[in-house]
C-alpha cells in the first residue's frame, strides 16, 4: 500500500496508545492504585524503583507525555554499559530505558559461541535482562527493559525472547522484558501491521508493550543498514499511523508505540546532511485526533529513533509533539570509548609493561592495567554523556 507523500510526513518515533475500547479489559496489573503508597513524589504510585512493566509502564509513559519529557533509550553491550545507564539515571533523577539489540545480545553471550539459530542472541539478551532485574532497585530509579529493531528475518530471535517472557511471567506474574520492538518497515504496510498484530496478541497476554516502526530510519546500526534507502521512505504519512492505530487497537489489553519516521538517521553526521521534519509528528497528532473525535491534543506517544547528534531544538520540538523516548547509541558509544581513551592517555607510561614506570624500574603497574580501571573510566564518561542527554530531554529531576 503506497500512500502519496503529501503535506504531512511522519517521524521515527514511537507512539504509546491503549485504545478506549479495551481500557476496561485491563488485567489485574491495570487496576486502580490510587491508594498505593508512592515511591516517587512526582510519578504515579504504580511506578517503583526497578524494572517497570505493564500498568506501571503505561502510567510512566502517560506522565512523560503529560509533563513534557522523554526517556533516554540506550543501546548496551554488556554489564558495564548497563550499569552506566542506571548510574546516569540515578544522577539525573529520572527513568532510563536499557535497550538490547540482537547483536548486543550475542556479544553478551560471547562472540565465540554458536548463533546459527539465534541461541546466543537470545541467551545474551535474557542474561542481560536478568542482570538488570537483580541490581536495578539498588540504583533507586525506574528502568524499562527493551529490545531494539527486529526485522522480519529476525523473528526467530523475537520468538525466543517471547518464550523467556512466558517462562518469567508464569513464575513472577510479569514479563521479563518491559517492551519489544518489531521493525517491519521494509515490508508493505498491511504485512507490517498484520505481523505486528499477531505479536501484539501474544504480548498483550503478558503485559508487554509493542514498539513498531513505520517508514525507515536511515543510516546503519547494529546490522540494520539503510544507508542507501530512498529518501522518500524516511518520512511516514499520518494515514499510515492511523491505519496501524486502528488495527492494533483491536487487540484487547494492547499497549503499543509507533516509531514513525521524520527524516531520522542512525549515526551522527555533519550539519546539513540530515533533514529532520518533526512537524510531521504534530500533523499526525492532529490527523489522529480528528479521526478519533477526541479532545486530547496528543493521542499518540512517539519515540525518536536516530537521536544521536540531533540538535536540542529539534529534540525539544519533538517532545512537544508527544515524544516520550529517544534512542541513543552512537553518542554513548563514543562517550564510552572516549573515557577509555582518556584513561590510557593519562596513564600511558604506566601501561607499557607489568613492571617499570616513571616512578621506578621495579615498581609494578597492576593498579593501572587492572581491566576495571579502564572500564570504569568508560562507564563514567558514558554516564556523564547520558546526564547531558537527559537535560536535552527534560528528564532531569522528574522523580522527586
Amino acid at each position: 500500500m503506497k500512500l502519496a507523500i503529501a503535506t504531512l510526513l511522519v517521524a521515527s518515533a514511537s507512539a504509546f496508545v491503549p485504545h478506549t475500547s479495551f481500557v476496561a479489559q485491563r488485567t489485574a496489573l491495570s487496576m486502580s492504585t490510587a491508594t498505593e503508597e508512592k515511591t516517587f513524589a512526582k510519578l504515579p504510585a504504580t511506578v517503583k524503583a526497578g524494572v517497570v512493566t505493564g500498568k506501571a509502564l503505561e502510567d510512566l509513559l502517560d506522565y512523560a507525555k503529560e509533563t513534557g519529557f522523554a526517556i533516554p533509550g540506550v543501546n548496551i553491550v554488556g554489564s558495564n554499559s548497563i550499569n552506566a545507564c542506571m548510574e546516569a539515571a540515578a544522577k539525573y533523577g529520572g527513568p532510563i530505558m536499557v535497550t538490547f539489540s540482537k547483536g548486543g545480545g550475542q556479544f553478551i553471550a560471547g562472540k565465540s559461541v554458536p548463533n546459527d539459530n539465534d541461541e546466543a542472541s537470545i541467551a545474551g539478551c535474557v542474561a542481560g535482562a536478568k542482570h538488570v532485574r537483580e541490581v536495578a532497585e539498588l540504583y533507586g530509579v525506574p528502568v524499562i527493559l527493551h529490545t531494539d529493531h527486529c526485522q522480519k528475518a529476525w523473528l526467530p530471535w523475537m520468538d525466543g525472547l517471547l518464550a523467556a517472557n512466558e517462562k518469567y511471567y508464569k513464575a513472577h506474574g510479569e514479563p521479563l522484558f518491559s517492551s519489544h520492538m518489531l521493525d517491519l518497515s521494509e515490508e508493505p504496510l498491511e504485512e507490517n501491521i498484520g505481523i505486528c498484530k499477531e505479536y501484539m496478541e501474544k504480548f498483550a497476554k503478558l503485559d508487554i508493550l509493542l514498539e513498531f516502526e513505520l517508514g525507515v530510519t536511515g543510516g546503519e546500526e547494529d546490522g540494520v543498514d539503510n544507508t542507501d534507502i530512498d529518501s522518500s521512505r524516511l518520512y511516514t504519512q499520518p494515514e499510515e499511523v492511523w491505519y496501524a492505530y486502528q488495527q492494533l487497537s483491536e487487540v484487547p489489553n494492547a499497549m503499543f508505540t509507533c516509531a514513525a519516521s521524520f527524516g531520522n538517521v542512525h549515526g551522527v553526521y555533519a550539519p546539513g546532511n540530515v533533514d529532520l521534519q518533526p512537524v510531521i509528528l504534530y500533523n499526525s497528532q492532529e490527523y489522529i485526533k480528528e479521526k478519533l473525535g477526541t479532545n486530547e491534543d496528543k493521542p499518540m506517544k512517539f519515540v525518536f529513533h536516530g537521536g544521536s547528534g540531533s540538535s536540542p531544538e529539534d529534540i525539544k520540538y519533538a517532545i512537544g509533539a508527544g515524544v516520550i523516548k529517544m534512542n541513543i547509541d552512537t553518542d554513548t558509544q563514543w562517550a564510552y570509548w572516549d573515557g577509555i581513551r582518556e584513561y590510557e592517555a593519562k596513564n600511558h607510561d604506566y601501561l607499557q609493561g607489568q613492571i617499570g614506570n616513571p616512578d621506578g624500574d621495579e615498581i609494578p603497574n597492576k593498579k593501572y592495567y587492572d581491566p576495571r580501571m579502564a572500564l570504569r573510566a568508560g562507564e563514567e564518561s558514558m554516564a556523564a554523556r547520558l546526564c547531558k542527554a537527559a537535560e536535552d530531554l527534560n528528564c532531569v529531576d522528574v522523580l522527586n
